[in-house]
């Protein structure tokens, strides 16, 4: 018997997590009070490279209120290494020894009563050095004769991959090759909580770390492998967290010296991370440059395609080093593409490390794709919304395995592409367009166009812990291994556990985010807590269900398929009064005279979810610029998304998503980038020189969605935190090019400030 009940799947439900953000009710790491708490403070390195001769810490010991000053020779600490694929000779010491490497690293710490103690110290500690050759450029870093960062692996090189290396030219027989170099620059993550930890030391000698985290349970294992601790001792918890984007995924130097000097002082400690500091130490963002040639037919069909990658890993390379792994499982796109040829090499500089922020490795391929499409386009005198449809894989070809090794599940590409062009209104944009030029109007229209596809839940995320218990009290406890910070995942596993259950959202608690709590999962990154942890959720929720209507149908003397859910609990099929709520459910199941033999006490279920594989959602995006002629100055004046994340549970939820992805793609094309000058000093050390936008510079964007669901989860669900990102950053690099094409620019590099593009401008008309 199925149960008649209207479902609350695929409604705008406001979100559960708001009330007590907006009211302050929620605590974040830094508002929590601890007695006996020290302040710690981090000394780091004014230069990017040098041999450490001495450091000198009397004057700092001596400042009122300071505990202790510690350098290397002070505290034996392992070194880090922040990603265990790369040799151990990429280990970074938490305190710098012997040599430093980029600016900001650590060369002693301080811990003091007050805050202003532990800095004012620090700021007299001094460091004695010989100054070495600094190299920030990646592809510089790769050449022959460049200063080596670390000595034992003999060169800058960390990772190297590649595909189709040894089958020769993929463009041979192209009636044209169109060519191409884009630079997807250096993003900071500026989280609006910056990083910090609070370490409690416990009897025993445990200890206790809140850390705003995307990631409790991962970060617990590390940190206690690095302080040789039995991760059962070690509680990782994150409180409120104020935004992530990746860079909080993992554990950092901070939180290891931070958490051995709280138990080697049998101290609480806290440090908070200063916005100056955040700028040089949180993990930052893409920074790759690649080379892309495509060859066509004289109709516009792809023959080949060859691509080149160097991407910079920073000082001490993490993940951030590997990601040109993602470029290339998702270098083929959405394209239908004979050959391909894809190399890839990462390299050490004396910069920040990088590591996943939103899209991690995947917008990169989107972008070098979109713009080689676009050139194409140009070359070829297509149009470029023709071109793409031409070469789209088709729909009938799913699930298929591009060349770059992605399992595609599900997609319609020209659905979306089709969707987003007719909400756009392109024919009139390309009328309008066309009427600027002939008209030679100061203010020139651009329309730029992107078709994308993204890897979601990607290599080994697709599985994650879920439980769901319901309470005598008629509540439920639900827990889960990812880790929310501002996705919208309370509302969301609630949602899905009041469908199946018939339980108020708010008499559902969901547990996440404390290892004390969750004894195992993958955190939240990668666009997959819905397609993973939501269908665990659903999953146990489902059995739990089941185990239910046997109890209550052994109850009530009736059949279990004439047992459905009805308010607060379980009834007959068309005799309501005959009902057991919740409540008297799971009393019921822990009384062993109610029980129907064999069956378990409790009305829980808990289980790993394995959705087998990865998850491909997609869309299309077209953006609209204006560009001034005279002065370079780009505005976005409308921005229209379609994207497909499979099945939609909360459309509200996934609107938020989208405007905040767009966003971030907006910002890296016009706004933001991380520079810094040929010794190695940032250029963009904070917020007065590196440029976020706000929503003033932005316009509403225009989101739209199409609904392909995924074979792999039984939600059909696909990830939809990073489309955004993936889809308007090319989308806005086309448009402000396209823009200012009839003028000769062939290519502007982002981030497309106004003095890039008058720059561009004035060389193309001098040429």
């Amino acid at each position: 018997m199925t149960d008649v009940k209207g479902s609350i799947l695929g409604n705008a439900v406001l979100r559960r997590e708001d009330p007590t953000l907006l009211t302050g009710e929620d605590k974040y790491f830094d508002d929590m009070e601890i007695d006996g708490l020290g302040f710690v403070y981090f000394a780091r390195s004014p230069v990017a490279h040098a041999n450490i001769i001495s450091i000198e810490t009397s004057e700092a010991k001596e400042v009122d209120g300071v505990v202790g000053v510690w350098t290397a020779d002070d505290l034996e600490l392992s070194p880090y290494l922040a990603f265990p694929l790369f040799p151990p000779h990429f280990a970074r010491p938490p305190l710098a020894k012997g040599k430093v490497r980029l600016v900001g690293d650590i060369i002693a710490v301080v811990v003091a009563d007050s805050f202003s103690a532990a800095a004012d110290a620090a700021s007299m500690i001094w460091m004695d050095y010989d100054p070495l050759p600094a190299v920030t450029d990646p592809e510089k870093a790769l050449d022959e004769g460049a200063p080596v960062l670390f000595d034992e692996n003999g060169s800058n090189l960390c990772f190297e991959t590649g595909i189709g290396l040894e089958d020769g030219d993929p463009n041979e027989g192209a009636e044209h090759i169109v060519k191409v170099r884009i630079v997807s620059q250096r993003l900071a993550g500026v989280p609006l909580e910056s990083n910090g930890i609070i370490a409690i030391p416990e009897e025993g000698g445990a200890l206790t770390a809140w850390i705003p985290s995307q990631n409790p349970i991962s970060v617990r294992d590390a940190l206690a492998a690095q302080l040789g601790m039995d991760p059962v001792n070690l509680r990782v918890a994150a409180p409120t967290v104020g935004g992530g984007f990746g860079p909080k995924q993992s554990v950092y130097v901070e939180h290891i010296i931070t958490s051995e000097l709280a138990r080697k002082l049998q101290r609480p400690l806290k440090w908070t991370e200063l916005r100056s500091e955040n700028m040089l130490s949180l993990a930052q963002g893409r920074g790759m440059t690649m080379y892309g040639e495509m060859g066509f037919s004289s109709e516009g069909k792809i023959v080949g395609f060859d691509a080149k990658v160097i991407a910079d890993a920073g000082a001490y390379p993490a993940i951030g080093g590997f990601l040109t792994f993602f470029t290339q499982t998702m270098i083929q796109g959405v394209y239908d593409i004979p050959k391909v040829r894809f190399h890839a090499q990462s390299a050490t500089t004396n910069t920040t490390h990088t590591a996943a922020y939103r899209g991690a490795g995947r917008p990169e391929a989107t972008q070098l794709l979109e713009r080689l499409i676009d050139v194409a386009a140009d070359e070829l005198d297509l149009d470029p919304a023709e071109i793409r449809l031409t070469n789209f894989i088709p729909e009938d070809a799913f699930p298929i395995t591009t060349l770059g090794g992605a399992n595609y599940d599900s997609g319609d590409y020209a659905l979306a592409l089709n969707m987003a062009l007719e909400e756009a209104g392109y024919e009139s944009l390309l009328a309008e367009q066309q009427s600027r030029r002939e008209q030679n109007d100061i203010k020139q229209l651009g329309i730029g166009l992107s078709a994308y596809v993204e890897i979601t839940a990607p290599t080994g995320l697709h599985t994650e812990y879920g439980a769901v218990e319901v309470n005598e009290d008629g509540t439920v406890t639900a827990r889960v291994g990812t880790s929310a910070h501002g996705q919208g995942h309370i509302t969301a596993f609630s949602m899905l556990i009041s469908d199946l259950l018939g339980i108020e959202m708010e008499k559902i608690t969901i547990l996440q985010s404390d290892t004390d709590e969750i004894s195992r999962g993958q955190g939240t990154m990668g666009s997959r807590s819905l397609q993973t942890a939501g269908s665990a959720v659903h999953v146990a929720s489902e059995t739990v269900l089941g185990k239910a209507k046997q109890l209550a149908a052994h109850l009530l003397e009736a059949s279990s398929e004439d047992i459905i859910t009805g308010e607060g609990g379980l009834h007959v099929v068309g005799v309501p009064s005959n009902s057991l709520s919740w409540g008297e459910l799971a009393q019921a199941t822990n009384d062993d005279d109610k029980r129907p033999d064999g069956m378990e006490p409790g009305l829980a279920h808990e289980l790993d979810f394995d959705g087998t594989d990865s998850t491909f959602p997609f869309g299309a995006h077209v953006a609209v610029v204006e560009v001034d002629t005279e002065t370079g100055a780009v505005e976005l004046i409308r921005h229209i998304a379609v994207d497909d994340c499979g099945r939609i549970l909360n459309p509200m939820l996934v609107t938020g998503q989208q405007h905040g992805g767009i966003a971030q793609g907006a910002a890296q094309a016009l706004f933001e980038g991380v520079f810094y000058d040929e010794e190695g000093n940032p250029i963009t050390g904070n917020l007065m020189d590196y440029a976020i936008p706000s929503a003033a510079e932005l316009p509403s964007f225009e989101t739209y969605n199409t609904e392909t669901d995924s074979p792999r989860n039984p939600l059909g669900a696909k990830g939809i935190g990073e489309s955004g990102t993936v889809g308007s950053t090319p989308a806005i690099q086309n448009a402000v090019i396209d823009a200012v094409n009839h003028l000769g620019v062939k290519h502007i590099d982002m981030p497309l400030t106004s003095v890039t593009v008058w720059n561009a401008i004035r060389e193309s008309q001098s040429s």
